[in-house]
């Protein structure tokens, strides 16, 4: 019988044969394939772990702040008079309200002009905010109002150009014109309202006339002078105060919303309501406090879900999530609870628990309503504590100013070795009341490292005291002042003129550099004093003062803990008491876990290594497959081609045999 081979020839299937092997061969690349479709499953749970943390502190980050756990509600009788709003500081109360007056902003008139395209003249108005006394006829500039002073050019010397410029510079008065029928007039407006933002206009004509009613003197208004003389506008209605009456105390404000009249409370009036007093109502915002504590237990609540999905093992399905086992869930939920659990010192309440919340069997947080609505009837004040970053000074002269996420809690004592002062510049002589245009009015001056050039309003001035406050004015609507934050007080005794930065510290300083009316002002040689920074310790360590500002020292437990030394004495100043509520230490925690340092960063870093070294180890053993498959097909290629020749050898051989002669035994 012949010699029978199937294969290329004789039907050897060498695909089929090289890609059963290969199958066998892939085996390890399809565990390393598992491996990597595992790891990026883990990413995308830490992705989903991560959002959870970030909404979390983000929900924290809003209840650290005390606003939250301090809200009052107001309410009016007759919300038509006037509306309120209450903040923590208000106390619960009642009070009779009576609106005798509306405060309203003052407005003055020019005469007619034919158009608006008129020509008014050119030169500058200064403008200038005060009370206008008509009993004894004089003008107090308002020292919180600089004087603001704008240009009138050709380019804008119509009765418009006048308007659009006023209203461009943005200084207090806002401008429009009116047409009567047969003239155009401007009408100016002054936008805070209060007897002391009344206005005078004082111009500096380029037709060398100030006063008369021609070119641009036709705006100038001082009310103090007759008519023709410097006042060449009208009156169309005056400034005037608020006036009110709270539980029978007359209150006059310069604004319809009342900020300050009753602490925390702000009234916005509306109208008047004269002999028919209404009933203002404050109380504490419990619902809102309520509203807060839930929050918070909500969030955590969802957070602990996300952790617990992510983690948890189905004894039903006998599988485990994604998570399950995971050593950096089990610290994040570890430290979760601590924080939770440990006491803080806020005074009244220092756990959760007596404020009604508690932990579940499941790790879940749970509210008792009844026992968190006792603890607002008792002890109000205190809730804001256990969930806020709270600073308290024991001197009413220490101002809590702020600390960061490395302060630690704790009561830390404080001492002052020197107080922050303004730098002052002191006259050397009284100073001349007469400023004559020209010749004394000019004054250059560096406040606090900027300079600024003045001129003053010419004229005999009344008193030291008025050219004091001329003084102050201008120096305080100086441009280059402005812009920089430099404010100036000025006053005088026994008519000796001093100029007082408002700056503390030894940034702040005052300086003479020039201007004709320098002398007269100051005399020869003024006296000038150095501002200084605040000095002290915080927890017996030395402290850095800007200012008032004193800054406990790096590196310690006080570490960015920040006072306001408001004066006072020298020496020891008591302590400042700082807690950390548990949604202050939770934020924090937060973030120290999602920082770019933090667990979450790093155990995302080595899965996305692992998953970086499977790529690799899949691109190499790719390249290993393609050498075995290449090898194997060469082989039984060959052993195809073998098995193809001994088929044509035993052929052949058949062949030969079947010609030989057969034996006859």
């Amino acid at each position: 019988m012949g010699i029978t081979v199937p294969g290329a020839g004789s039907n050897l299937d060498v695909n089929g044969i090289v890609s059963q092997l290969m199958a066998i061969e892939r085996r390890p690349l399809d565990l390393l394939t598992q491996r990597g479709a595992d790891y990026q499953a883990k990413l995308s749970a830490y992705g989903a772990l991560k959002g959870a943390m970030s909404a979390f502190q983000t929900a924290m980050n809003g209840l650290a702040d005390g606003a939250k756990f301090q809200a009052a509600t107001a309410s009016a009788a007759d919300p038509s008079v006037f509306t309120v709003t209450a903040n923590g500081k208000a106390v619960p109360g009642s009070y009779s309200v009576e609106v005798q007056q509306l405060a309203q902003q003052q407005k003055i008139r020019s005469e007619g002009f034919a158009s608006a395209s008129s020509a008014v003249g050119s030169g500058m108005l200064t403008i200038q905010y005060g009370t206008y006394d008509s009993g004894s006829n004089t003008f107090t500039l308002n020292s919180g109002k600089p004087a603001q002073t704008i240009t009138i050019d050709p380019s804008n010397n119509t009765l418009s150009g006048v308007r659009d410029t006023v209203n461009a510079a943005n200084i207090g008065v806002s401008a429009t014109i009116i047409n009567d029928g047969t003239s155009s007039k401007l009408v100016l407006t002054a936008k805070d309202t209060g007897a002391s933002n009344s206005i005078k206009i004082t111009a500096s004509d380029d037709d060398g006339t100030n006063l008369d009613s021609a070119g641009l003197s036709q705006l100038a208004f001082d009310p103090t002078v007759a008519a023709g003389s410097g006042k060449n506008l009208t009156q169309v209605q005056a400034a005037q105060d608020a006036k009110l009456q709270i539980d029978g105390i007359a209150v006059i404000k310069p604004s319809n919303t009342v900020t300050d009249a009753i602490e925390g409370v702000t009234l916005n009036l509306l109208k008047s309501n004269a002999g028919s007093p209404t009933v203002l109502n404050v109380a504490r915002d419990t619902a809102g406090v309520k509203s807060s504590v839930e929050t918070f237990v909500k969030s955590f609540n969802t957070l602990n879900q996300t952790l617990g999905n992510l983690s948890a093992y189905n004894a039903a399905t006998k599988s485990g999530a994604v998570l399950q086992g995971d050593s950096t869930i089990f610290s994040i939920q570890t430290r979760i609870r601590a924080t939770l659990s440990a006491a803080v010192d806020t005074g009244a309440f220092t756990t959760l628990s007596q404020i009604g919340v508690a932990f579940q069997k499941d790790g879940s947080l749970a509210l008792d309503s009844t026992k968190l609505q006792a603890a607002l009837d008792n002890n109000f004040g205190s809730i804001a504590g256990l969930f806020t970053l709270v600073g308290k000074p024991t001197d009413s002269l220490l101002t809590y100013a702020g600390a960061t996420d490395k302060t630690a809690a704790g009561n830390y004592a404080v001492t002052v070795t020197q107080l922050a002062s303004q730098a002052r510049l002191t006259g050397s002589q009284a100073t001349g009341l007469t400023i004559t245009s020209g010749v004394n009015d000019q004054l250059d001056i560096n406040i606090d490292g900027v300079t600024a050039s003045v001129t003053l309003g010419a004229g005999l001035y009344a008193s030291t005291d008025a050219l004091a406050a001329e003084v102050q004015n201008r120096l305080n609507g100086a441009a280059s002042l402005t812009d920089a934050g430099n404010r100036v007080s000025v006053s005088q005794s026994s008519g000796v003129i001093s100029i007082t930065s408002m700056r503390y510290g030894s940034a702040s300083s005052v300086s003479i550099i020039g201007g004709n009316g320098a002398v007269n002002l100051m005399g020869a040689s003024p006296t000038t004093t150095a501002g200084t920074d605040v000095a002290g310790t915080i927890n017996s360590l030395a402290a850095t003062g800007t200012g008032q500002a004193l800054a406990a020292a790096a590196g310690e437990a006080s570490e960015g803990l920040r006072l306001t030394v408001n004066g006072g004495a020298l020496g020891a100043r008591g302590n400042v008491n700082l807690s950390r509520g548990y949604a202050d230490q939770l934020n924090k925690l937060m973030g120290d876990l999602l920082s770019s340092d933090g667990i979450i960063a790093n155990r995302m870093d080595g899965i996305n290594a692992s998953v970086k070294d499977i790529d690799r180890r899949q691109e190499d053993f790719n390249q290993r497959l393609t050498t075995t498959e290449a090898r194997y097909r060469a082989q039984f290629t060959a052993l195809d081609t073998m098995l193809s020749s001994l088929n044509q050898t035993s052929q052949f051989l058949q062949q030969q045999l079947a010609t030989l002669p057969k034996n006859n035994p």
